[in-house]
């Protein structure tokens, strides 16, 4: 199998932890890529999962809560966080 030069640009924080993580591993960076390129093919994309995260049901409520709260008017509202602040200290 004939081998052809690939060339990468990276961070390089990320590159120092990452040569630093595979040389635990026993490999260098150019063997953990090729694993993750042999791996791609395996699984006809990316061989793990690639998604947007999503709020949990938790965060959703909280946002939802603090939107009701927003438009609230019966709610008592401040200008700045020292207002609150003082409020707080009553």
């Amino acid at each position: 199998m004939a081998s052809t030069n690939f060339s990468v640009r990276m961070d390089s924080e990320i590159k120092k932890q990452c040569e630093t993580l595979y040389g635990e591993l026993g490999m260098n960076l150019t063997t953990a890529i090729n694993v993750f390129l042999r791996q791609s093919l395996r699984v006809g994309g990316f061989p793990f999962e690639v998604r947007l995260d999503q709020p949990n049901k938790e965060t959703i409520a909280a946002m939802l809560e603090a939107e009701r709260i927003a438009k609230d008017s019966s709610i008592k509202h401040y200008s700045d966080v020292e207002e609150a602040l003082r409020e707080l200290k009553r």
